[in-house]
């Protein structure tokens, strides 16, 4: 990317999108918007969602991975997060079945409880990580295991435990020990989903009845002890917090709660767009207008609930037609640039050895 980069290409940085192939070539929509600076991060999966048919999504091998993502950055003018959701456990996507390390899962090192533990767990995540060129791990998870019939984070085992504190211990070694492997992590799923009683992949949940404060205290420890690279908001609905949208679509959430109050100034990405509690009740075009308005600075669409080869051009679109127009202001896609830049030249940092 040039010194002066383009409207278009400063919004292709706001995007993070899944795309199909074990290997890129280039006949693939993904290569040309990576070339052309449209895209800024990418997504791995293994398994393909959209069609259960077809063989594995991104994931055969550490051989073909490193490939994968080798690939990727050369076809890329500018460096590219190339982010996963590696928590551990059933969120899992490098599977021993791949040749990967078996892994724990976030509530089995929470009922263990030692943070050395916990560190060298999660530092075998990293270095397998760091080994095939993946740069961002889309965890820890910092919910509370604050509902027992939670099927998305009780009901996969994702929670550290229903202590605040205690989570928040294992959440900083989970992310120091990425820190020492120079991979970014990322605190989810803010303002917290562990109270939740439904999941927002299947539709609108609300927490109203159920959230508390103490769920936003994970956040709170991690930012102090400046162990925050980016944050990954809930499509939970709370009365309390915003009586109209969810949180990943509020403006009271996202800039009131978690900016200004909390005094989170890094990245903020979404969860997956496409999951129904957004999709169902918003248009592609409303949907991403109002997660601008609400601070949003990385937009997920993983593109493995419903499948389009342009999804990441037609978001860029819509981002363009919304500044063109005068509804949002280029002022505010200056600001989510900045903060991305920032986050990527902090991966590229010098990393202290174990």
């Amino acid at each position: 990317m040039s010194s002066n980069p383009t409207l278009r290409e400063k919004i292709g940085q706001m995007l993070l999108v899944g795309f199909r192939g074990c290997e890129i070539t280039e006949a693939d929509p993904i290569a040309r918007e990576l070339e052309a600076a449209r895209v800024g991060a990418v997504i791995l999966f293994d398994q393909e969602m959209a069609d259960p048919s077809r063989p594995s999504r991104n994931i055969q091998s550490p051989e073909q991975v490193r490939a994968l993502t080798h690939s990727l950055q050369s076809r890329s003018p500018t460096p590219l997060l190339i982010a996963i959701d590696q928590e551990g456990g059933r969120v899992n996507r490098l599977k021993p079945a791949y040749g990967f390390p078996e892994t724990f899962s976030h509530e089995e090192l929470g009922a263990i409880n030692e943070p050395d533990r916990t560190f060298a767990e999660a530092e075998k995540i990293a270095r397998t990580l760091a080994s095939v060129g993946i740069n961002m791990n889309l965890a820890p998870v910092v919910d509370l295991d604050a509902a027992p019939d939670n099927p998305i984070i009780k009901g996969k085992k994702r929670s550290f435990g229903p202590d605040a504190e205690a989570v928040s211990r294992n959440a900083m070694e989970f992310v120091r020990a990425h820190r020492h492997h120079g991979i970014l992590t990322c605190a989810k799923h803010f303002p917290g989903h562990g109270s939740a009683r439904g999941d927002t992949h299947l539709g609108l949940v609300d927490v109203t009845g159920h959230w508390t404060e103490n769920e936003l205290t994970p956040f709170r420890r991690l930012l102090e002890a400046n162990l925050c690279d980016a944050v990954m908001t809930a499509h939970v609905f709370n009365a309390h917090l915003d009586p109209n949208r969810p949180a990943t679509l509020s403006a009271g959430v996202v800039t009131g709660l978690l900016r200004r109050q909390i005094g989170f100034a890094g990245v903020v990405l979404s969860d997956d767009m496409e999951m129904k509690a957004i999709a169902s009740h918003y248009g592609l075009e409303q949907a991403v207008q109002y997660g601008l308005e609400a601070g949003l600075d990385l937009f997920c669409f993983g593109n493995n609930m419903n499948f389009d080869a342009h999804i990441g051009e037609k978001v860029a679109g819509i981002i363009y037609r919304l500044v063109d127009s005068g509804t949002i202001s280029v002022a505010r896609i200056d600001e989510s640039f900045h903060r991305i830049q920032q986050l990527k030249d902090y991966q590229r940092l010098p990393v202290s050895p174990t």
